[in-house]
């Protein structure tokens, strides 16, 4: 603990075993950018970054307007890289890769990274995470600046340079003009979803900060939180860097890397109907009374006030839920084929759904990939809604109204009622 603040390291190490660390260095990505401080932001995003210990989903099922991906550590590989940048990109989230500055031969691994993740060069942002655990060049600001050059040398990107803001002074000045900066600072270990105002945000000059480990989204912690103090056209600039060609315009993600396989498949699952939460908003009041609550909810006017009932005097209702499987499948074209045939021939139907560079389904080339992105068929999930899981911001009254009162006394909660993201309520 330093100057009242944790700083810890957590990019390698499973939950279980943080609190054993030494409170030393958080991840600080410095996005090589020149003058990118938080001052100059005009909109910030919120997302996550993760490694290969979280599950191959995670990029996929938390709400987060990007998300930055661990590639490897030297020569070691995260295994599950892949399937969690597609993830990201397929749900529409900026992306970012990084690797985790392992000491050795500084150009041998920016070379490593540069070649293994290939095809996303110019569409996610570069990132070098910079910590002293297992880090044999700790200390060498050299170190970083070789690395640096050579990522810039191979792809006309100026990588983001990541570390704990305790060690800011590590990263060369010549690196800092050219390269943004993501720092890590935590204000406490506390559970907290995101924070529209993080504590010390922007003091180190950082366009991006880490200021949580003990994240928790839509049910799923712990998780690193970042916030970067710009919006999706800025993100893009720096992903594409110096790059001839390369687009900042769009909406959603900058597109998939292309694979040497022939068919890739990404599945998630979204809750297209969440009744509870359609629930919370009827408390809130943000659904209207008699008439006109019946007509915005639609369809689904029985099954949430059912919910809302339920939780106002704590009984139980037992319901079901709609969930769509969204099913994502990528193909590398070969001689011969239209997409017409590649459809039919792995069952991927409509044609419509598939999607392909030039934007006309008759006009493809080999070598090109061509994605379909289809909803399979909807099931139904039972759920009870005598339990109810705290998502970011919410809070007693949010989620029970006037019965707070009663649902504080069945989870045994006291003044200052305070509830967290993840935690299930009865």
């Amino acid at each position: 603990m330093l100057g009242g603040v944790f700083f810890i390291e957590r990019k390698l190490m499973k939950p279980l075993f943080k609190k054993f660390k030494k409170a030393i260095c958080a991840t600080i990505a410095t996005l090589c950018v020149g003058g990118m401080t938080a001052g100059v932001a005009l909109a910030d995003m919120n997302g996550i970054d993760v490694s290969g210990w979280q599950a191959p989903d995670i990029t996929s099922v938390v709400d987060a307007d990007f998300a930055i991906v661990k590639v490897n550590q030297g020569t070691w590989l995260n295994g599950s890289w892949r399937t969690q940048a597609a993830n990201a990109v397929n749900t529409g989230k900026e992306l970012g890769l990084y690797d985790y500055a392992s000491g050795m031969n500084a150009t041998a691994e920016a070379d490593a990274f540069v070649d293994r993740i290939g095809g996303y060069v110019g569409k996610a942002m570069l990132v070098l995470d910079w910590e002293s655990y297992q880090n044999s060049a700790f200390g060498n600001s050299n170190w970083i600046r070789e690395w640096v050059n050579r990522v810039h040398e191979r792809t006309a990107v100026w990588p983001v340079v990541y570390c704990s803001k305790s060690v800011v002074s590590q990263i060369p000045s010549d690196v800092r003009s050219h390269c943004m900066l993501w720092a890590a600072q935590y204000a406490n270990n506390n559970a907290t979803g995101y924070q529209s105002s993080p504590w010390n945000a922007g003091s180190s000059g950082e366009g991006m900060l880490q200021y949580s480990s003990s994240g928790y989204l839509n049910g799923r912690g712990p998780l690193d939180l970042d916030v970067f103090f710009g919006d999706r056209v800025a993100w893009r600039k720096i992903s594409c860097g110096e790059r001839q060609g390369c687009s900042t315009s769009g909406s959603g993600s900058t597109g998939t890397a292309s694979t040497p396989s022939a068919t890739t498949k990404t599945e998630t699952t979204t809750t297209t109907t969440d009744l509870n939460a359609l629930a919370s908003a009827v408390i809130r009041g943000e659904y209207g009374n008699g008439q006109d609550r019946r007509n915005r909810l639609g369809g689904n006017y029985d099954k949430v006030m059912a919910i809302v009932n339920s939780r106002m005097d704590g009984s139980t209702y037992t319901g079901s839920t709609t969930v769509t499987r969204t099913v994502t499948r990528t193909y590398v074209v070969r001689s011969g084929d239209t997409v017409s045939a590649v459809a039919n021939r792995l069952g991927l139907l409509p044609v419509s759904a598939w999607h392909v560079p030039s934007g006309n389904l008759n006009r493809i080339y080999v070598g090109q990939t061509i994605t379909y992105t289809g909803s399979a068929a909807t099931s139904t999930t039972s759920y009870s809604s005598s339990s109810h899981v705290v998502r970011s911001g919410e809070s007693l009254w949010s989620i029970y109204g006037t019965g707070w009162s009663a649902a504080a006394s069945r989870n045994g909660l006291h003044y200052p009622y305070t509830i967290y993201p993840g935690q299930t309520l009865r």
